[in-house]
């Protein structure tokens, strides 16, 4: 995680990203020099004076990282300097923000397995929940099959049951994949076949019963516009920490629904809650394991997904603070 702090007055907003270390050298070498003095009102004057700065080091990836923890950063501290929640700020488009309990690691074993999908589904209440497949790059189908019809016993009915392949099956083994989990009502498969193949996406789409859902790695509005002018996914994936923060997510939910698309949250759910609130088109963000654990550990204010859905702190901007017993040990741009 890469924490990023910007300064006006005697606000601070905090924005962050899940990255190399090197996004932060990206801050202070090329992003802080463009931002410091600005104006904190004028957030998309910033945020476009960023995007062309990082230009030949390259848009996305770890410049774009970079961005987006800045440009979190800055809607955090626009907010707080005007006294208001941040999804106050974007105008709510509602009230609280459905989840999805997310882990499910193909290194578990049975076990571990069943022990966090009955924490999210029975003690959480949390009515969706996904796992990984797609293991050693499609080579264990049985074993992705068996762990599909553990988790639907371990789940119940009720609960809707969702995967993740990370990319690891050709198209044609997508779809035999997907024709077998129907007899378990899986209604989520993401990323069956790479994200860079969206022929491939496309034609899982169209043989399968389960919605196509991709875009977690999308960096900027020309990504998200290929994917879903291709007819790639029935749901895309935004992640605000990876295509330019909060400035990026709005761009990339406008496309989505300009092709008549939901979106979906990807990772880091405590700093997706406010913008996703916010989002007419949206259908749930990612409740992950990981950053559900990091973000609890290092901020105060954190989220509680009982019942399957967060609201947004009422407090000033997206409602966290870096816990100080903890802010010293990482480093902050």
């Amino acid at each position: 995680m890469v924490v990023v702090r910007a300064d006006a007055g005697e606000a601070a907003g905090l924005g962050w990203t899940y990255a190399p270390a090197a996004a932060a050298a990206v801050v202070t070498d090329l992003l802080a020099p463009v931002v410091r003095g600005g104006d904190p009102m004028d957030v998309p004057g910033l945020w476009t004076a960023m995007v062309r700065r990082v230009r030949n080091a390259g848009r996305t990836g770890v410049a774009g990282y970079a961005v987006s923890a800045v440009d979190v950063a800055l809607w955090d501290l626009k907010a707080r300097l005007l006294g208001v929640p941040l999804a106050r700020l974007f105008g709510l488009a509602r009230r609280s923000v459905p989840v999805y309990g997310s882990g499910g690691f193909t290194t578990y074993d049975d076990d571990v397995t069943t022990a966090q999908l009955a924490h999210w589904a029975h003690e959480q209440g949390i009515p969706r929940v996904k796992i990984k497949i797609g293991e050693s790059a499609g080579a264990a189908p049985a074993r992705d099959l068996h762990r599909v019809a553990l988790a639907r016993r371990v789940i119940g009915d009720a609960a809707e049951l969702y995967v993740d392949a990370n990319g690891g099956y050709g198209a044609k083994q997508a779809v035999r994949i997907e024709r077998r989990m129907r007899d378990h009502d899986v209604r989520w498969f993401e990323e069956p076949v790479s994200s860079d193949d969206l022929a491939g996406l496309r034609l899982v789409r169209e043989r399968a019963d389960a919605d196509v859902a991709a875009g977690e790695y999308g960096g900027d509005l020309v990504y998200f516009t290929r994917m879903c002018a291709a007819g790639a996914v029935d749901c895309l994936q935004i992640d605000a920490t990876r295509c330019g923060g909060y400035t990026g997510w709005s761009g990339a939910a406008a496309i989505a629904a300009g092709h008549g698309l939901e979106v979906s949250a990807h990772c880091a759910p405590n700093l997706h809650a406010p913008v996703a609130a916010a989002t007419p088109n949206l259908r749930h963000i990612e409740w992950f394991h990981d950053h559900v654990r990091i973000e609890g550990d290092l901020f105060d204010g954190a989220a509680d997904p009982t019942g399957g859905a967060v609201r947004p702190p009422d407090a000033p901007g997206h409602g966290l603070s870096l816990r100080a017993e903890v802010a010293e040990p990482y480093r902050v741009a």
